[in-house]
């Protein structure tokens, strides 16, 4: 009988103060009691309440718009950066540089936050943009702050790829951009791939970011969630939540399925490949038989 070791034990404790507060969340929000506290048994009913509440489903879908279009900005601008870092070795600044891309990371949040209110502040005066704060500074500085996290992702994979592959491509007359397009682009795409992730998902939860730089109308869903929660955790909160993870998990569940479907046809192609060469190697090695 195998032994429970103490990192076994450390293990299930640990996944268990992840993902028990969740599962209670997702039961909870199947309560039919206004309390959130009291178990009034199940119902839908604050799941079909969403349909009527306008203004908690807006902020849903304001949030959602904008993590979109922050993972797309924020994955261009930290390619960049991080194809910079790498392959730029010499330039002046550089030192600079990739202090300030990764000065996000460290920087609280709420020093980046009012920096960006001030800077549009300033702007608005001098230039006459933005008019006013809404989705497009949330939008800016969502962006400034996860195109750090992806600089960090992609220069790890950009140091790790074999040159050799890209030089090959440059000898048989190919163009820096188009190597970059055609051959870099798609041995990077997992880091691409997780970057935009992560950067979808830091959007969608920021909130001293955007309580900064919001502006009328331009409330997002963690801005909604916590000035509700101030007055009282609501069913339709739980319900909101329990949806967001539903959809989380299916996607993860896809990208784990496509991924490891594209890895088995791989390795299956590598495999026919090989079996392939070999049979042309002996294949002429064969004699006819002789009468």
């Amino acid at each position: 009988m195998k032994r429970f070791s103490f990192s076994t034990l450390m293990l299930v404790l640990g996944l268990l103060f992840i993902y028990l507060p969740m599962l209670i969340l997702v039961i909870y929000s199947f309560n039919a009691s206004k309390l959130v506290t009291v178990w009034g048994g199940w119902s839908l009913k604050w799941y079909l309440g969403l349909l009527d509440n306008t203004q908690l489903m807006g902020s849903v879908a304001r949030s959602l718009e904008i993590a979109c279009y922050t993972a797309v900005a924020a994955v261009a601008l930290g390619t960049l950066a991080a194809f910079v870092l790498t392959r730029v070795t010499r330039f002046k600044g550089r030192t600079l540089f990739g202090g300030l891309v990764t000065a996000p990371l460290v920087m609280p949040e709420v020093i980046t936050g009012l920096s960006l209110l001030l800077l549009f502040v300033a702007m608005a005066q001098m230039i006459g943009w933005p008019m006013e704060r809404g989705l497009v500074t949330i939008w800016i500085a969502h962006t400034t702050f996860c195109a750090a996290y992806v600089a960090v992702v992609v220069s790890a994979r950009l140091r790790e790829l074999d040159l050799s592959i890209e030089e090959a491509a440059m000898d048989l007359g190919a163009r820096p951009l188009k190597v970059f397009f055609l051959i870099t682009i798609p041995m990077i795409a997992p880091s691409l791939a997780a970057g935009g992730m992560m950067s979808f998902a830091l959007s969608l939860d920021d909130l001293v970011l955007a309580s900064f730089v919001s502006g009328p109308g331009s409330t997002t869903l963690p801005m909604e969630v916590f000035s509700a929660v101030r007055l009282g955790v609501k069913p339709e909160i739980n319900a909101v939540a329990s949806l967001i993870l539903m959809a989380v998990s299916l996607m993860t569940f896809m990208v784990w399925y496509f991924s490891r479907k594209a890895e088995a046809n791989r390795k299956r192609a590598i495999q026919e490949a090989m079996d392939q060469t070999t049979s042309e190697t002996w294949q002429p090695q064969r004699t006819p038989a002789t009468a």
